[in-house]
């Protein structure tokens, strides 16, 4: 029923005059897009977040006439759904809000299944590194997290290799990585930085770090190390967050998670912290994409969608970005302000993933958590 809805939209789309291909949609204003969108009535996106449900009652408040459908879903089974359905030639989906960029940019963008699409009213706020090659709507993170009330002094770890000693035996946390692309990012960019990881072992030890045969660089002992130390991999975001951010815990574990989920403390009694002045490093910042599916069943409504995202001009961004403007949350739109209550992004401890880079590495990466499980 869905797919069918899908389609009768697009051919009703492409019935207008002068607007059947997506080039030319893409100079066009939201006040040009608008009625086009509300012929095509609705728009469908996968979000890595499920703060897209406060996206939908906000753009379907200022854009009646047009249901937004926003499913809560991780960049892998994204990435794994939109190629499963184009390859059968389903085309339900409209826009991708999504991360994992290694993998996006080698199986979606190189592979034709999305399309990139940079809104005009904000291009010009937009450093070239976060227009191509796909849009970048904010920085987001995985960073190891604390519990502040259980250490009220500050973070109790202050290098990494301190995850690997006795004291944090079976102490640390990540979402498993073979369900979160962004982890196994986050092991690919310890990985690729070796002299770094050298550096903070000969910090925390006093003496050089002997590398085992068949791995390659500090980065990788550390992985083997904090594996062999049980790092522990859950399932999920939730179960982390619950698990370091009890405010009832007594020795709370730690874990590498996302700093903006820090905005639910208060709702879900947590006490979770981003442990910043960590030695070499406390995570990674990734990009979070906005991107339209090839052949989108909503071509008009998914640019509009994609355009109301970035916000208006005010300092909070407006009801677009707001529920993005949160502390650890870092927008790309210059006339966007950080939070305040955010660690400033040039003070955060945290490495910038190279996608490219990224997606050379994290084959091997993969591998070597295999042979560690």
């Amino acid at each position: 029923m869905l797919k069918r809805v899908y389609a009768s939209a697009l051919v009703a789309c492409l019935a207008l005059p002068g607007i059947a291909l997506s080039e030319d949609l893409d100079s066009l204003t939201p006040e040009q897009l608008l009625p086009l969108a509300q012929k095509e009535g609705s728009v469908t996106v996968f979000s890595l977040s499920s703060r897209i449900a406060k996206i939908e009652a906000a753009f379907e408040k200022a854009y009646p006439g047009i249901d937004l459908v926003g499913v809560d879903m991780s960049s892998t089974k994204q990435i794994a759904r939109v190629e499963a359905e184009q390859q059968a030639g389903v085309h339900a989906v409209d826009v991708l809000y999504i991360a994992d960029t290694p993998v996006v940019f080698t199986k979606l963008l190189e592979g034709k299944r999305v399309v990139n699409y940079v809104p005009p009213r904000v291009a010009g706020e937009l450093e070239d590194r976060y227009k191509a090659p796909l849009l970048t709507q904010r920085l987001s993170t995985k960073v190891l997290m604390y519990n502040e009330k259980a250490f009220p002094d500050g973070s109790p770890v202050t290098n990494l290799w301190q995850l690997t000693e006795p004291e944090w035996q079976g102490r640390v946390l990540m979402v498993d990585p073979s369900q979160r692309g962004e982890l196994l990012d986050l092991l690919t960019e310890i990985a690729l930085h070796p002299a770094e990881m050298a550096a903070a072992y000969k910090a925390q030890y006093g003496k050089d770090i002997e590398i085992e045969d068949g791995l390659e660089g500090a980065g990788e002992q550390y992985i083997k190390a904090l594996f062999e130390n049980d790092l522990i991999l859950v399932p999920n975001s939730d179960v982390l967050n619950k698990s370091v951010g009890d405010a009832g815990a007594k020795n709370p574990p730690v874990g590498f998670g996302t700093y903006s989920d820090r905005r639910d403390n208060e709702k879900e009694g947590w006490a979770l912290q981003v442990a910043n002045n960590v030695e070499p490093s406390n995570g990674i910042l990734f990009p979070a994409v906005l991107t339209i599916a090839d052949k989108a069943p909503h071509p008009a409504a998914a640019r509009l969608l994609i355009d109301f995202m970035f916000g208006d001009d005010t300092p909070t961004g407006g009801p677009g970005f707001e529920p993005f403007n949160v502390p650890g949350d870092y927008a790309v739109r210059k006339a966007i302000a950080d939070h305040p209550d955010s660690v400033k992004l040039g003070e955060l401890k945290a490495w910038t993933i190279d996608p490219a880079k990224t997606a050379a590495a994290r084959g091997r990466i993969a591998d070597l958590i295999i042979t560690l499980q």
